[in-house]
């Protein structure tokens, strides 16, 4: 199979990613193997090409918003991990999936199931998750295994290219609203406009928000007006009730919380932000202003998410490139060229 790598991390300009040949590979216990339709392009998988989050293994395939079919399945023998049989705790949970389910694959790849995080529902702080396209191969290739646990149901009856975005910008950017804690009919500030935030802001205004965007790049701009921002520009006009900054930039954060309401919240919803200015305790903080971080998601953030997505009026804005331009695609990520969701697409 075709599959993009990340020889050697650094600028994207400099050609981290090369595309090669590599055995299509087989699903082992309780894992599918699945025929990629198409794998979104994630900001993720720029800094993780670049160097801002170190691959954990050499060689490893980014992309982890991947949608398509399953062909393979491996054992049945699920007893879980080891940890999990010694502490009485095997499971055997039966066959999600069966040949010929379409399937998503999201970032969230494994969690130990048995911590104090997993066991209080907040399996995004498992110490011991493992992240698709980062701790294992993912979705920019021919061919993924996942464990089908971690896997998504996906219908039918929507294009693979509209679906892919929903599987990592739509579940971050849903739990960024959910720690934002937007009152109903609230006024929402968002910083930077991206994958993940043209589709939280339609998931907001479709529950009453009123949304105001700062973001660079008219693109940018043009679709914040298209999907009926308030206010697009530097600095919104009013106080707000909450924010959410998906920029990757430390220095929007005091500029978000001097925008505030008093009791407002920023969420910082991405998992990588450069440094963040000292902060004025008076402008920024006073009031019970709240700063929060989004860490991952949690599987049941994507099936709310999705059951969401399926009665409100929520749809990804996509650019389809071919698999063969997954390298350029980036590089207009990184340089601002892209709005809405950049997805890849595969032949056959």
């Amino acid at each position: 199979m075709q599959a993009w790598v990340v020889e050697r991390p650094g600028p994207i300009d400099g050609g981290p990613l090369r595309k090669v040949r590599r055995t299509v590979p087989e699903p082992g216990p309780g894992e599918v193997l699945v025929k990629v339709e198409a794998c979104g392009i994630c900001r993720t998988d720029l800094h993780l090409t670049e160097g801002d989050l170190q691959p954990k293994r050499p060689g490893v395939v980014p992309g982890h918003q991947a949608v398509g079919t399953v062909v393979a399945r491996g054992t049945t023998d699920r007893r879980g991990t080891a940890d999990q049989v010694a502490a009485g705790e095997g499971f055997a949970t039966g066959e999600r999936f069966a040949v010929g389910d379409r399937v998503g694959v999201a970032w969230l790849r494994g969690t130990c199931g048995v911590c104090e995080f997993c066991r209080a529902g907040s399996e995004n702080l498992c110490a011991r998750s493992t992240y698709t396209g980062w701790d294992a191969d993912g979705g920019f290739a021919e061919y993924v295994v996942v464990p089908e646990d971690y896997a998504y149901a996906l219908p039918t009856d929507r294009p693979a290219e509209e679906l892919a975005p929903l599987l990592c910008a739509g579940i971050i950017g849903y739990r960024a609203l959910v720690r934002a804690n937007l009152p109903p009919g609230g006024r929402l500030g968002i910083y930077g406009f991206g994958s993940s935030a043209h589709l939280t802001a339609q998931l907001a205004s479709a529950q009453g928000a009123e949304l105001f965007v700062v973001t660079r790049g008219e693109k940018n701009r043009a679709l914040a007006r298209e999907l009926g921002a308030a206010y697009v520009g530097d600095r919104p006009p009013v106080a707000l009730d909450s924010a959410i900054v998906f920029a990757p930039a430390g220095d929007v954060v005091p500029q978000a919380l001097e925008a505030l309401k008093p009791g407002g919240t920023v969420a910082v919803a991405g998992i990588y932000l450069s440094d963040v200015p000292v902060l004025n305790y008076e402008r920024h903080l006073f009031h019970e202003r709240d700063l929060r971080s989004v860490t991952s998601n949690t599987r049941r953030d994507g099936e709310e998410l999705f059951r969401l997505v399926a009665r409100l009026p929520v749809r990804a804005h996509t650019t389809v490139v071919p698999f063969d331009k997954v390298d350029e695609a980036l590089a207009d990520v990184a340089h601002g060229r892209a709005s809405g969701s950049l997805v890849a697409v595969l032949d056959g």
